[in-house]
């Protein structure tokens, strides 16, 4: 009886690290971190406006009142100055018939 108790708690001293050892790695490390990062690309395509064009009338548009501080020159009766996508665009007023384009410094 003795005997037995004695094979036991050896076997037990020998076992338990075998249950703590890591399995064989073979496939890479698992224990490493990985983030996957999932980036949507947000194509912005902006409008070339053209002379003789028209200005959709559904948006909002700034009208520039202080022409003189953006270099432009004073618009003639009957169209104003309108910012749209960092450029200036001299507009009929009753159209919205594009007259003149101009580069925002």
């Amino acid at each position: 009886m003795k005997r037995l108790i004695l094979i036991t708690t050896a076997l037990s001293f020998l076992a338990a690290p075998m249950a703590y050892a890591q399995p064989n790695n073979w496939q890479g490390n698992h224990h490493r971190n990985e983030r996957h990062v999932i980036v949507k690309k947000k194509i912005v395509t902006k409008k070339r406006w053209q002379r003789g064009a028209r200005l959709p009338h559904g948006q909002h548009y700034v009208a520039v009142n202080d022409y003189q501080r953006y270099h432009l020159r004073r618009p003639p009766r009957g169209q104003h100055w309108v910012r749209v996508d960092n450029q200036y665009l001299l507009v009929g007023i009753t159209s919205g018939i594009i007259a003149a384009l101009a580069a925002a410094h």
